[in-house]
């Protein structure tokens, strides 16, 4: 996607095998500042991980899938300590499935290879990984757009779409285009009138720090919120669909994803409006069970709840208290919506009900991992 006219992917890396250099865009910079970060060893690419200089579903798939190409290089041709720099990536954020998907797409191709090979084939896979992760998020674009389309048929004299998101599922959620934001990015370049509210997404601002910062960038018109305004605008009439990304969704349609969604579902339930939920086919786990039984939610510091990260009258980014130290708090990174309250899951391969039976129309070819 677009950064002032130049074209960016959110993870990269040399074209060599013997720079072993990924680099990030730094996520917990922006919008301040646009800057570029280096990661040299899986420990650097943990830390960007567990710390959110990248975070999002799959842009943390595809950073740990670079992660494992450093991996490859790093073990000197040991298995086991191959498979413990994958626990180790696999650890850094234990909600999301891209990230166990990827590491364990990369651990399938290396594990039987011969490990003078590794280091090829680790950073080959990791570049395919990234770019089905960007043309999947283009295809959830072409499909989402439709659902785009019918609702402005509908609107009378032209008048704008108002779609509400939550948390940041634009393109530096992913390798590129996003899952929530595809649609709305496909819609507005075919010239459909797009409004976005973008929930603000405490605690770490997801929403006003990154998603608002996507938009302004590609030029889309937009209106940060705090995020218990959502219900108001949905029951004044002022939101006509609800798009929001995911973590990790079962095949029964349960969808993991940011704290709040949930909330967000409830209200558009209320007020009858759609509610759909945008991811590629990774972030389907296959196994879990419904009602998103026995998925881990991350459970984060403290101190992203207790503090709060801006930019000072003199331009210096800075962390304030918001309460006393004393004070306790509770940081759960996740919430469960279930099935009943989505409308639609909008994929790669088109858009079906949040369900067992519409998933698996889809994704007939999953069946087998479902038994596994």
């Amino acid at each position: 996607m677009n950064v002032d006219g130049k074209a960016y992917r959110t993870v990269w890396s040399d074209n060599e095998t013997t720079s072993f250099s990924v680099k990030i865009i730094d996520q917990k910079k922006l919008p301040f500042a646009f800057e570029v970060k280096e990661l040299l060893s899986v420990s650097d690419v943990v830390r960007s991980i567990t710390d959110m200089h990248v975070r999002g579903a799959g842009c943390i798939g595809v950073t740990a899938a670079y992660g494992m190409w450093l991996a490859a290089h790093e073990s000197h041709g040991d298995p086991m300590l191959l498979r413990s720099f994958a626990d180790s990536l696999m650890s850094s954020r234990p909600t999301a499935n891209n990230l166990a998907w990827a590491v364990e797409r990369q651990l399938s191709e290396l594990i039987n290879a011969d490990p003078i090979d590794w280091t090829e084939i680790a950073l080959n896979e990791a570049k395919l990984i990234a770019d089905e992760d960007a043309n999947w998020c283009r295809r959830i674009g072409e499909n989402g757009k439709e659902l785009l389309f019918d609702l402005a048929k509908n609107k009378p004299d032209d008048q704008t779409v108002n779609i509400l998101t939550h948390c940041n599922a634009g393109w530096l959620a992913f390798s590129d285009w996003g899952s929530a934001t595809a649609p709305i990015y496909a819609a507005h370049r075919e010239d459909i009138p797009i409004h976005v509210w973008v929930d603000e997404t405490r605690p770490l601002n997801q929403g006003s720090r990154l998603t608002a910062w996507e938009l302004e960038k590609e030029g889309v018109p937009h209106t940060v919120i705090a995020d218990n305004v959502g219900g108001h605008l949905m029951n004044t009439g002022k939101v006509d669909i609800v798009i929001t990304g995911t973590d990790r969704t079962t095949r029964y349609g349960d969808v993991v994803n940011k704290i709040g969604t949930y909330l967000k579902a409830l209200a558009a339930h209320d007020n009858g409006i759609p509610f759909y939920v945008a991811l590629p086919s990774s972030t389907f786990d296959w196994k879990a069970s419904e009602g998103g039984l026995g998925i881990p939610i991350e459970e984060r510091s403290q101190d992203e709840v207790r503090k709060m990260e801006g930019l000072s009258s003199s331009g210096e980014l800075m962390s304030v208290e918001l309460t006393i130290p004393s004070v306790s708090y509770a940081n759960y990174a996740f919430d469960v919506t279930p099935s009943r309250l989505v409308t639609g899951l909008i994929t790669e391969r088109g858009v079906c009900d949040a369900s067992e039976k519409g998933v698996m129309e889809l994704f007939s070819d999953k069946k087998q991992l479902c038994k596994s």
